[in-house]
């Protein structure tokens, strides 16, 4: 299929030819007929990414702050290839799109229905999507896919009129008279407001009349005293400011339009610096309108179709959008005399050269027109990569976020093996990791990837539910696999994978890096004379997430089974035995925000005597290291800081041992690609990896029912 994408780090855009994606659970798979570029949104994306590393970083302080915090942590070379990684890659453009259903994983929608469907990152410019069904909703008869296609930029315009809260006759004016300005026109007029338009560019003046507008002006505070006079002295009952600029004016002349304990709603991205003496003199409600309603960036309600109630929230995104396209039927809006330039496809680059200034001509609405004959679903895409040699290892690679381009592909790089072909479910990463790694294909079919009989060995490294799917299938084409943490969310798809391994002697590697760093390899050697048993404690400063994010998603198995197992791990490393026994506890917050959960203390006791304490907390602050671990034997202490120090203890003498704080990917990686190589076993053997995995259940259970829990092997 072909979508329009933007590389990072030139600003070029492109259209390129992708695999199509599969339909999503609870969601629509969708040919797209028409999509709409947001001209004020996608010419700001556009033109920054076109503008230099150092005119970003001016404009981007909270992410020049994440790249210092990184070298602090990892050191310079380290942040300077993740800088490179993320900038090397495409992001995908649009969020406004029709077209018709090709596939439902839904009751809601069935097949032909024509939808308007929405979201950044999901409604793109591309020949098809798959959407979540609360961001999509049916096109009445008479609305054409043209019109449809606006139905998400109109929901933004409807929600700055809600959250203005207009009643009949109200002064209302609308700073900027873009897209969403003039959309915003025709909605405040048809709720029988009296509407002012105002714009820096005076061209729009003609269009905003029409739309409904009672009088229009230049935005500028020359114009204040005239509007005052318009409104008999009183002022505005509420200022809408659509317009997009970093300037802070257009705050500063909604505060002079407003009358006293009027409203001002920012649905445009502008500066806000609002100056106290007039605000506090008029009492003015100052709000910002949340994109397209209520529902926007809760993952929940996007992503897994969680409605919220209509008696509480009666208009959401969804119900938004079913509202702007009832307004369409009923002839009550009019946006296809917004559109001046309909562009095919194939050409879409040249309505950014429009946007960017690089093609001189006046546009307001501009579609892009798809294809009207059927899409081919073509979900492999063969990379213009040199042919090599069949190498002793094929690899075919599964997921590939920021972990996997970070941390494992530049270590399989740098190994004499193939990278056959990688699979995402987003097209566009699939892409993007295949074109940066050197892949010869691209792919969305996981399955096709590690059934294709070009690739031997599988990696992993995609959302944690889909972890134990892949290693089953891995094992049963006999292909040895190794997987990001955890193996399995649950003990049913662990008793699988048991199962599969004893039935087909597969050979599954995990994830469990820091074993293998030089920090933790030098406490073992320290060690490796013991009699005695150990004293573990392990403290994990593990940083707040919240609740939205995908890995507090319960499907995902939480944070206890996604990241705890690592300090279990190298309890188990260190110990050489496996736990016997558990006892869990959490902080009890009150707090909405927190979570119980990621705040906990672990005592495990071990087989060979040993004690192991975990504190795993998220509470603090992250400007302090985030791992620390003790180890006390045999008159000897052990103490490893954050990769970067270790220092060993005994007989009066300390012994201090400097690294370069990294965590052992590299050489688990490498460790992983001998052992398949010379057919050995893994690194890490099959039951200490199940022995870990076990017990972050017990954790869960401990927690659950306040119980020391045996482990049962």
């Amino acid at each position: 299929m072909l979508q329009v994408v933007q590389h990072q780090k030139s600003g070029v855009v492109s259209v390129e030819e992708l695999p199509a994606p599969f339909c999503m659970k609870e969601g629509i798979l969708v040919k797209t007929a028409f999509s709409l570029i947001s001209a004020g949104t996608e010419k700001t994306s556009v033109t920054g990414a076109q503008a230099s590393l150092i005119q970003r970083a001016k404009k981007q302080p909270e992410q020049v702050k994440t790249v210092f915090d990184n070298i602090r942590k990892e050191g310079l070379i380290s942040t300077f290839n993740k800088v490179q990684t993320k900038l090397d890659s495409y992001k995908v453009l649009g969020y406004s799109a029709s077209g018709i259903v090709l596939e439902s994983g839904c009751n809601e929608f069935s097949v032909g229905d024509r939808v308007a469907c929405a979201g950044a990152g999901i409604a793109v410019h591309a020949e098809v999507l798959t959407v979540p069904k609360n961001l999509a909703v049916k096109i009445p008869d008479g609305v054409s896919f043209e019109e449809a296609a606006y139905t998400t930029v109109a929901s933004i315009a409807m929600q700055g009129v809600r959250q203005a809260d207009v009643r009949l006759g109200e002064t209302v004016a609308v700073i900027g008279l873009g897209l969403i300005g003039q959309i915003t026109v025709q909605l405040l007029k048809a709720s029988g407001c009296t509407v002012i338009g105002m714009d820096v560019n005076e061209e729009l003046f003609d269009k905003a009349l029409e739309y409904g507008c009672n009088a229009v002006y230049p935005s500028n505070t020359d114009s204040v005293k005239t509007i005052t006079s318009l409104t008999k002295g009183i002022g505005c009952d509420a200022v809408i400011i659509t317009a997009s600029t970093p300037s802070n004016e257009p705050i500063d002349l909604a505060i002079k339009l407003s009358r006293k304990k009027g409203k001002v709603v920012i649905v445009g991205d502008i500066g806000i610096t609002i100056p106290r003496s007039p605000f506090y003199e008029k009492e003015l409600d100052i709000k910002i309108s949340c994109s397209y309603g209520p529902g926007r960036y809760d993952s929940n309600y996007e992503l897994l179709g969680q409605d919220y109630p209509p008696a509480y929230v009666r208009w959401t995104e969804n119900r938004n959008m079913q509202s702007i396209l009832e307004l369409m039927s009923q002839k009550k809006l009019d946006v296809n005399s917004l559109t001046t330039h309909i562009v095919p496809i194939e050409v879409a680059t040249d309505a950014y050269d429009m946007l960017t200034g690089k093609i001189e001509e006046k546009y307001l609405g501009i579609l892009i027109k798809y294809k009207d004959k059927s899409v081919d679903l073509k979900r492999t895409i063969t990379m213009p990569v040199k042919s090599e040699p069949k190498r002793e290892i094929n690899i075919g690679f599964i997921g590939a976020g920021s972990h996997a381009q970070f941390y494992i592909l530049p270590s399989l790089k740098a190994n004499d093996i193939s990278l056959v072909g990688v699979s995402t479910s987003s097209p566009v990463e699939s892409q993007s990791v295949a074109k940066k790694f050197g892949f010869h294909y691209s792919s969305t079919d996981s399955e096709e990837l590690i059934n294709n009989p070009a690739v031997n060995t599988v990696f992993c490294a995609s959302w944690h539910n889909t972890h134990a799917k892949y290693v089953l299938e891995s094992i049963k084409s006999g292909k040895p696999v190794f997987v990001e943490k955890p193996l399995a969310i649950n003990p049913d798809e662990l008793r699988e994978i048991d199962e599969a391994v004893l039935n087909s002697n597969g050979r599954v590697m995990v994830g469990f890096n820091r074993r293998f760093s030089e920090s933790f390899r030098e406490i073992a050697k320290f060690f490796e004379f013991r009699k005695n048993p150990m004293f573990i404690s392990y403290r994990v400063n593990a940083g707040f997430i919240p609740k939205t994010h995908w890995i507090q998603n319960p499907e995902q198995g939480g944070r206890i089974i996604g990241e705890v197992c690592h300090f279990v791990d190298c309890m188990v490393f260190l110990t050489g035995s496996k736990p016997v026994h558990i006892f869990a506890e959490s902080l009890s917050f009150s707090s909405q925000e927190a979570i119980d959960r990621d705040n906990i203390v672990v005592t495990i006791k071990f087989s060979d005597g040993s004690t192991g304490v975990i504190n795993y907390l998220s509470n603090g602050d992250t400007s302090v290291d985030k791992e620390y671990c003790e180890v006390f034997c045999e008159n000897s202490i052990a103490v490893m800081n954050n990769f970067v120090s270790v220092e060993l203890v005994r007989g009066g003498k300390s012994n201090w041992k400097r690294f370069d704080g990294k965590k052992g990917h590299r050489e688990e990686i490498l460790a992983t690609i001998e052992s398949i190589r010379h057919g050995k076993q893994m690194p890490i053997n099959y039951e200490d990896i199940r022995a870990v995995t076990l017990t972050t259940f017990a954790v869960d259970e401990s927690l659950s029912t306040g119980n020391i829990v045996q482990i049962e092997y």
